[in-house]
């Protein structure tokens, strides 16, 4: 599995997420993180392991920062 870049919030909202060097969208909470990386062949992914992955490089604050 490639890495997983989670960016900085955005001014209109939500976190651009890229794996693999791919955009494949905007999250606005973990659990959209979890969706992406699931349609992305990690179907076991849930939220949890979104937080404590280390796949997932988190840009301009952690799981907790969405605004």
């Amino acid at each position: 599995m490639a890495a997983v870049i989670v960016y900085p919030p955005a001014d209109e909202g939500g976190r651009r997420v890229q794996v693999g060097g791919k955009i494949l969208g905007r999250a606005f909470r973990v659990r959209d993180i979890a969706a992406f990386l699931q349609k992305s062949g990690l179907q076991d992914f849930d939220e949890m392991d979104v937080v404590r992955s280390d796949l997932i490089d988190w840009r301009g604050g952690g799981p907790e920062i969405w605004t």
